[in-house]
């Protein structure tokens, strides 16, 4: 089987906790024996993980020279989830659905920064297309700091036939797009929602864009027309936050 890295310390113990059985063994720096590595040592023995030493240039070259703060896991590729996932999740929710949607977001970078605000914000799932869309792999997962095991990242086959399908379950869609006129706060985020966000530049893609019930943009003051991907999300759903109090 063909492991992936995961690395950092938050992405590492947010693995120990939520989905151990992905781990296979952990690689830790030579030498590094301070509290916080501790902890870590003892939870992966306590669930019986191996554990082995490993030279910084082992490490490095692991990970690519990123940032591993001394500790690599090798893990069985985080799970991705489908339509039938989808539907589940949202027949047993208790509260109502507060969801995600990255149509053409292809950085790994930024899905990571997206799943952790969408933790943060309460959402239950972020939903992408299974083509053109960043793959769950080692980097966006330190980059979410644990939240790629957290929030289910849920892959379609259809975008525009999955939001046909969740607007026939009462979820209002709501899509972001700099042309429109509605801003932001002066939309209504409550009740059951989608939001969905598009690509840097390109933003969504026409049929999903047809499938939006309204369309809001975050008003621009200054020279640049557009955020990156992820802080327009984070902007967008606690702005919805916000809202449903």
């Amino acid at each position: 089987m063909k492991y992936e890295h995961l690395f950092g310390h938050h992405a590492v113990n947010t693995a120990l906790k939520k989905d151990a059985e992905r781990i296979h063994r952990i690689l830790i720096l030579k030498g590094r024996r301070d509290e916080r590595m501790q902890k870590l040592v003892d939870t992966a023995s306590q669930l019986k993980i191996q554990i082995e030493v490993a030279t910084k240039r082992d490490l490095d070259e692991l990970v690519e020279g990123a940032s591993h703060q001394g500790v690599v896991a090798l893990c069985k590729p985080i799970q991705t989830y489908n339509e039938k996932y989808l539907n589940q999740l949202l027949d047993n929710l208790e509260e109502q659905p507060f969801l995600l949607v990255l149509d053409g977001v292809t950085d790994p970078h930024n899905l990571g920064a997206c799943l952790r605000t969408a933790d943060a914000a309460g959402v239950q799932a972020v939903i992408a297309p299974k083509d053109k869309s960043a793959p769950l792999n080692a980097t966006a997962a330190k980059v979410a700091c644990g939240a790629a095991e957290a929030v289910p990242y849920i892959l379609v086959t259809n975008l525009a036939r999955a939001l046909k399908n969740l607007q026939e379950r009462g979820i209002w869609i709501t899509g972001t797009a700099g042309e429109t006129d509605q801003e932001l706060y002066q939309s209504n985020l409550t009740g059951p929602m989608v939001l969905v966000m598009g690509a840097e530049g390109q933003g969504m893609r026409r049929l999903t864009r047809e499938n939006c019930d309204q369309l809001v943009k975050i008003p621009m003051a200054g020279e640049v027309s557009s955020l990156n991907v992820s802080v327009a999300t984070g902007v967008c759903l606690f702005e919805a936050v916000r809202q449903r109090g």
